[in-house]
């Protein structure tokens, strides 16, 4: 991956809108460094109310163990440590970022690292894939998985593997030595027409 880092972060949560009054309930990040995950950072987060049936069904996660869980305003706390000033990356990013904004600034913290959606990403290098939702692409790519979904460090595991997944498929079928960040968050935003067109002239400039 060049020299730089990745976290690839997963909230599960309350609902869906932290502008609704929705909270965190559980992180999980891996950091992916040099195409390798080389920490882990899970945590369930006590947002200090219940969560519906639904939600405990979804999840698995009950309001029981919520309520033994550590508070939601130390737990970012940890986790804004953890995050550092790494490159950020979730799938479906703009949910998870949501999450991520409201909850720290619920402890006087503000964001200053990008984000880029392996989502959009899927779409555009993937575009022959049934699906893009994580489990969809997991089948479809055959990725590294413990079958368990919808609970945060084994989705961010999963959306881990996926990124560097297409990190190396650029690289083989492209012929690049380094795969820019910038370039991840510059493919995600083009229509997706005009991304082999564009990823060939590169592979040319290489």
């Amino acid at each position: 991956m060049g020299n730089y880092s990745v976290v690839v972060l997963d909230f599960e949560t309350s609902g869906l809108s932290p502008d609704g009054g929705d909270r965190a309930i559980e992180v999980g990040a891996v950091l992916v460094q040099d195409n390798r995950i080389t920490d882990r950072f899970q945590s369930l987060m006590n947002p200090g109310m219940r969560v519906s049936g639904f939600i405990e069904q979804y999840t698995g996660i009950t309001n029981q163990m919520l309520k033994t869980a550590p508070p939601a305003a130390e737990v970012m706390g940890r986790f804004a440590a953890f995050l550092d000033r790494h490159h950020l990356v979730a799938h479906n990013a703009s949910f998870d970022r949501r999450f991520l904004d409201a909850e720290l600034k619920r402890i006087s913290l503000t964001r200053r690292q990008e984000f880029a959606c392996s989502m959009l990403l899927s779409r555009r290098l993937n575009s022959d894939a049934p699906g893009h939702s994580l489990e969809t692409l997991v089948r479809y790519k055959q990725l590294t998985t413990s079958g368990v979904f919808h609970r945060a460090l084994a989705d961010a595991e999963m959306t881990a593997h996926l990124w560097v997944g297409m990190v190396q498929e650029l690289k083989k079928n492209h012929l690049m030595k380094v795969v820019p960040f910038e370039l991840m968050q510059r493919i995600m935003k083009m229509p997706k027409g005009a991304v082999p067109d564009y990823l060939r002239r590169l592979a040319q400039e290489c």
